[in-house]
């Protein structure tokens, strides 16, 4: 290779770097944008305020369904048909969703709505985590997926500081990103990997090779519930701030604010995921990194929930510990996609992360079932127990993945 060609290969590295990030950094926008506006935009609508937890809760499960569905469509795609086409085809879907959000006037609307952009934003992070996977060296990939995340997941902090000036106009701005976002898009490149495979003879995109091999199987699975405690941080704890400032639970001394919770808790998963990443290169290791973390996450949910009579200011730094230790997120997508082969790795991380988003569903469900019995605070102790349980010993069935060649197919 000319020093040439080099040269011109690295700032082709790069570009798709710095374009995936930016990726990332919409695909959270839209992904939280509900969340933050959530309340204002329900009682704008004319829910009643008693309402407003149900119907939030019933929406927020709709568009995390349109995910589930979505990873598996857009995973599937993108091993049958590039990664970039994915890219092309979930961001022009997710942009006119937020267009369309902007004007919804009833729940059953905007429940429909959210479910097509759910639909949409399941492609984005999996075929950009898969892109750079599978360009970058394997000795400096995970730098790769840190930088993502880092710049990724600040999108949180715009939806916030954009959804000031109103609900309806923090929709038509993630609307606007995502085109901004496609444009980009067209001066990436297609994966290497993809394209030494796209003419073989092997089965690409089967969804269903996870489950026809009990060894494949497992570690799909083990790759999906090391995740869910984040989500569960993210989805519950900080989301439903407001009823967990409540004078039955932590009896905050003022309201507590779940935008700016939000806001803070992404800043500090966008500093955790430098530090995840780092710490990962650092000691070679992604297993170890994990471990790590989900310890830290449990001590810093422990903190949350023994805080009583906190203050805003309190709060949100109590959400940037919890964001900082839950900063795991693309590490734990990369484990994901370096644990198969090029012919399902987009499928297994685009459904990863959307699974793991999806399982707020269940999580949901869950929670809401042991409030009946053992009140926020306890139920919050039991789920945040049992999820992380259920991820450290997932994490210790899984094979270190650091220095894998990713070059290599799955047999059926």
């Amino acid at each position: 290779m000319t020093d040439t060609t080099a040269a011109k290969a690295k700032r082709n590295v790069i570009f798709l770097v710095i374009v995936a990030s930016l990726g990332y950094f919409v695909d959270i926008y839209d992904l939280l944008v509900f969340s933050i506006v959530r309340k204002a935009s329900l009682l704008d609508i004319g829910v009643k305020p008693a309402d407003v937890l149900s119907k939030g809760v019933f929406i927020i499960n709709v568009q995390m369904f349109g995910l589930l569905l979505g990873g598996i469509l857009w995973g599937v795609l993108g091993d049958k048909l590039g990664r970039l086409k994915v890219l092309f085809g979930s961001i022009l879907l997710y942009s006119i969703a937020n267009f369309a959000n902007g004007f919804v006037n009833d729940v059953t609307i905007y429940a429909i709505v959210r479910f097509i952009a759910g639909i949409g934003l399941a492609g984005e992070l999996g075929a950009g985590i898969t892109l750079v996977t599978e360009t970058m060296s394997k000795e400096k990939r995970g730098l790769g997926t840190m930088i993502v995340s880092a710049i990724g997941l600040l999108g949180a902090a715009l939806a916030v500081l954009v959804a000031k000036y109103g609900w309806r106009e923090a929709y038509f701005a993630g609307g606007v990103l995502g085109i901004i976002l496609l444009l980009l898009r067209l001066g990436t490149f297609e994966s290497g990997m993809f394209k030494s495979i796209e003419q073989a003879e092997v089965s690409k995109g089967n969804f269903f090779m996870l489950f026809t091999n009990w060894g494949r199987f497992k570690k799909y699975l083990y790759c999906i519930l090391i995740g869910a405690p984040l989500w569960y941080v993210v989805g519950v704890l900080v989301t439903l701030s407001p009823e967990f400032g409540g004078p039955k639970a932590l009896a905050a001394k003022e309201p507590l604010n779940a935008g700016d919770g939000i806001l803070y808790t992404y800043i500090g998963i966008a500093v955790g995921g430098m530090v995840a990443g780092l710490f990962s290169q650092f000691t070679k290791s992604r297993k170890l990194t994990m471990f790590i973390f989900l310890v830290l996450s449990v001590i810093s949910v422990v903190v949350y929930l023994t805080s009583k009579g906190l203050t805003m200011h309190q709060f949100v730094w109590i959400c940037f510990f919890m964001g900082c230790s839950v900063g795991y997120w693309t590490i734990f997508i990369t484990i994901a996609a370096e644990q198969f082969g090029t012919n399902i790795r987009s499928t297994v991380a685009t459904t990863v992360p959307n699974f793991v988003r999806g399982s707020l569903i269940l999580i949901n469900l869950a929670f809401t079932g042991l409030l009946k019995h053992y009140g926020m605070i306890n139920s919050a102790y039991i789920m945040m127990a049992i999820l992380t349980v259920v991820a450290l010993f997932s994490v210790s069935q899984l094979k270190e993945t650091f220095n894998k060649d990713l070059d290599y197919v799955e047999i059926s």
